[in-house]
């Protein structure tokens, strides 16, 4: 991996590209969420893939690789947050210029598919970039968690303490404090990544993982997966987002998520914590890629510290 680049901080009054990488957002929650951060006093420019639609997807992943990369290029645009995911960034990704983006750095925010972005940029162009909300997030209803600590991780601040929501509270499954880089995501795509030149070396990281709509049984085989890999095999610490809407089957599976992850992880000496709300919920921190967290799990509370900023 090539040396990491922090981009630079968000500015009061910055000006925001927004891009479709994977699926066409509906114009009603775009423009809601487009009056949050025009409130925010933030000046919003709309890519060309705002107004695509190709199936579910919003345009060719030609056009969408080309808005994203118009985006780094254009010198007004400060920082870049994605309107939705859904699927095709894998499409997306190969046809992207890595070296122009490490040349451009830029703020790049989002989660779901999303999540071949984010480590991508990290590995092949060095940039760190932030696993936060997009505008689908604030399309729905705004939650002034996800403002608050967007805004603080973005914006420059250190030390910052990212706490687990009051309606999202972290639990801890094993105790402890460990330091390292941040990777990882969506589970599932983070699974797509094993094998390939693409997979993440987790060797020395705290590893973040959340998903949604996955049988439990298909959710333990994922686990399973990962652990067999040897990708679990030296991480120093995991953090499990919110795992919602995950299915049961007619004769039940018989284990929580909770269960299933200590089953497969139990046996690693790191901090293990669950429910932290950085996944498809309503409450959704931002966290930095390929930047060095500590994650701090107890009985008491569990949350993560960023001691210095992701961003210049």
């Amino acid at each position: 991996m090539t040396e990491l680049i922090k981009p630079r901080r968000l500015r009061a009054g910055a000006r925001i590209g927004i891009v479709n990488p994977a699926y066409w957002l509906e114009s009603e929650r775009m423009q809601r969420a487009v009056k949050v951060f025009q409130e925010l006093g933030y000046e919003l420019l709309l890519g060309n893939s705002a107004a695509l639609e190709q199936g579910q997807f919003a345009g060719t992943p030609q056009e969408r690789a080309q808005d994203i990369m118009a985006m780094f290029t254009e010198p007004s645009v400060e920082a870049i947050i994605c309107a939705r995911g859904g699927y095709g960034g894998n499409r997306v990704l190969p046809l992207l210029d890595y070296g122009v983006i490490r040349d451009n750095p830029k703020i790049f925010v989002g989660y779901s598919d999303i999540t071949g972005f984010l480590n991508s940029f990290a590995q092949r162009s060095g940039l760190i970039s932030f696993h936060g909300p997009m505008l689908s997030t604030f399309g729905k209803q705004t939650m002034q968690y996800n403002l608050d600590t967007f805004q603080a991780v973005l914006s420059g601040e250190k030390k910052i303490r990212v706490a687990s929501a009051p309606g999202c509270p972290a639990r801890s499954l094993k105790p402890g404090i460990a330091k390292g880089p941040l990777w990882g995501g969506n589970l599932t795509l983070v699974i797509e990544r094993l094998g390939t030149a693409d997979q993440i070396d987790t060797s020395g990281s705290i590893l973040l993982l959340e998903d949604i709509d996955e049988k439990l049984y298909a959710f333990e085989r994922m686990m399973l997966h990962h652990k067999r890999s040897g990708s679990l095999d030296h991480i120093r610490g995991l953090v499990i987002g919110e795992m919602l809407e995950m299915g049961d089957s007619k004769t039940p599976f018989g284990k929580t998520t909770d269960e299933i992850v200590l089953d497969v992880c139990g046996d690693l000496d790191i901090p293990i914590i669950s429910n932290f709300p950085c996944g498809h919920g309503d409450y959704q921190a931002t966290l930095p890629i390929a930047h060095e967290i500590e994650v701090h799990s107890g009985d008491d509370e569990s949350f993560i510290l960023i001691p210095e900023s992701p961003v210049s």
